[in-house]
């Protein structure tokens, strides 16, 4: 449900003015800092805006309302992702290179966004808490079919084994999604970036084209 309107019809003196791009950021930021903490429900225009030092005109003048930063947040953070995949096509070197590569970028974005990815978790896999809905499903399935585009590609020049694309591709998904759950809910037990790349080498081996081969 949308927010209703601030009657107000610009900030109060000594708040910033709604042309300066610094209260963008910190609303961002705020929004971010709160929604991780307190979740989407529980968070607050009010609480927003006074955690950034603005007014609720501001936020409006932005975003148009709660839902409109938090759609604004995961555009952001999954922009990037898009970025990534796209960029793929450019890069040079072997099936399992590429592989490696697109999944390390990957994580790393996600470690860059971490708090971004405890609120979309925490939407995706709680309880329903009235955010506004945010195709999370076409993104996953857009990851995947880049994953299953470079196994496939990886089979064509005889760099893996033939054999079932798909199974190759959950392997490789399911080892990026693994070392991103560790790391949201057992921070002790994270693989990291190094981490990830010795369970996909161990992949990549596995479906080698050659018995044995070392990485």
């Amino acid at each position: 449900m949308a927010m209703k309107r601030d009657k107000q019809t610009f900030p109060q003196k000594g708040r910033e003015e709604p042309e300066n791009d610094s209260a963008r950021r910190r609303l961002l930021a705020a929004a971010t800092d709160l929604f991780t903490q307190r979740g989407y429900a529980a968070t607050t225009v009010r609480e927003i805006v006074d955690a950034a030092g603005v007014t609720k005109p501001v936020l409006y003048y932005y975003f148009g309302s709660k839902e409109g930063i938090y759609l604004e947040l995961m555009k952001a953070a999954f922009a990037g992702l898009d970025e990534l995949i796209a960029a793929r096509a450019g890069k040079q070197g072997s099936a399992a290179e590429k592989l490696l590569r697109l999944c390390d970028e990957t994580y790393t974005l996600f470690m860059e966004n971490i708090k971004l990815a405890r609120v979309m978790y925490s939407i995706y896999y709680g309880p329903h808490q009235g955010a506004p809905f945010f195709d999370f499903d076409s993104y996953h399935l857009k990851f995947q079919q880049a994953l299953r585009e470079l196994v496939k590609e990886g089979i064509r020049r005889g760099e893996f084994r033939k054999g079932n694309p798909e199974d190759m591709t959950w392997a490789v998904l399911g080892a990026i999604n693994v070392a991103m759950e560790v790391h949201l809910g057992h921070t002790e037990l994270q693989l990291g970036r190094e981490g990830l790349a010795r369970v996909l080498k161990v992949i990549f081996r596995g479906i080698s084209a050659e018995k044995g081969r070392r990485k």
